[in-house]
């Protein structure tokens, strides 16, 4: 108790407190923070060993990023009950960070993976990969629909969706396997956006989990179409029946200046079928 009871120089508080003494005496110069006691003579400044939880809430506080001059509001008339409040803003706060950071982590892990496979992709192969389910936002499209409305409707779904930037997802076109066996190469239904973070799935689209069968194309209608001729070929020979969609991303598009470079990752859905569907 006696040790407790002595004052601290203004250096042995700083670094009880793993900050710089130039920070207590701005903290005093503010009028924030004084020391317990100041030297008549010399002006040296002195703290009480119970000034440190104060310090502690300031710096906490500080930590947090609230303002000074919302901290010397906040000392001024702090209780359990606006601790209590201030704790659960910014509890609140950093949940909504943690989640941002988690989204961007996905989105890069995302991105990495897109480059590895660019650095041994064979665009001859066909390969079958297992998927996780994923939610999607869709957006409509058909050939009718201009780029501007297009544009529109994206930047609408990015803003409903909370997304600062559209980067921060992955994202993508559709187009119904019924259509690929019809020859409609060009019959893209839909856009999807991926949100890389926890929502309600009530409205959107649910990619299943499941084997996929993958493979790439070099951007162009006429590529586009041998590399699924070489798809259903595949699919016919190995039992398999494509369902639902394939999902189209552009793999490079963050190493390429001209949308003629653009490698095209196909997924669909794969199950194994007693009786392949034919070629048409």
């Amino acid at each position: 108790m006696e040790k407790k009871s002595k004052l601290l120089t203004i250096g042995q508080f700083a670094a009880l407190h793993g900050i710089n003494k130039k920070t207590l005496m701005w903290y005093d110069e503010i009028g924030l923070f004084h020391p317990a006691a100041v030297h008549p003579g010399n002006g040296y400044r002195y703290y009480s060993y119970y000034q440190s939880s104060i310090l502690e809430t300031i710096l906490l506080l500080r930590e947090l990023d609230v303002p000074i001059d919302e901290i010397r509001i906040f000392m001024q008339n702090r209780s359990a009950a606006s601790m209590e409040q201030l704790l659960q803003e910014k509890i609140a706060d950093l949940d909504r960070n943690l989640a941002h950071l988690k989204a961007v982590r996905k989105t890069l892990d995302y991105h990495r993976q897109n480059m590895l496979t660019l650095l041994k992709m064979d665009l001859s192969e066909i390969s079958i990969v297992e998927k996780k389910e994923r939610s999607l936002v869709t957006v409509d499209v058909n050939q009718d629909l201009s780029f501007d409305k297009l544009v529109d409707l994206i930047t609408d779904q990015t803003k409903k969706y909370q997304l600062r930037r559209l980067h921060d997802a992955s994202y993508g076109t559709m187009i119904s396997v019924e259509s690929l066996y019809n020859g409609k190469f060009e019959d893209y239904s839909k856009m999807f956006i991926e949100i890389p973070f926890p929502i309600q799935k009530a409205g959107l689209h649910i990619q299943p989990a499941g084997k996929y069968l993958q493979a790439f194309y070099r951007e162009s209608v006429e590529n586009a179409r041998l590399c699924y001729q070489r798809i259903f070929e595949y699919a016919a020979e190995h039992g398999l029946s494509l369902s639902g969609f394939s999902y189209e991303v552009i793999i490079n598009e963050n190493v390429i200046d001209k949308m003629e470079d653009a490698l095209v990752q196909i997924e669909i859905p794969v199950n194994p079928d007693p009786e392949p569907l034919s070629v048409r």
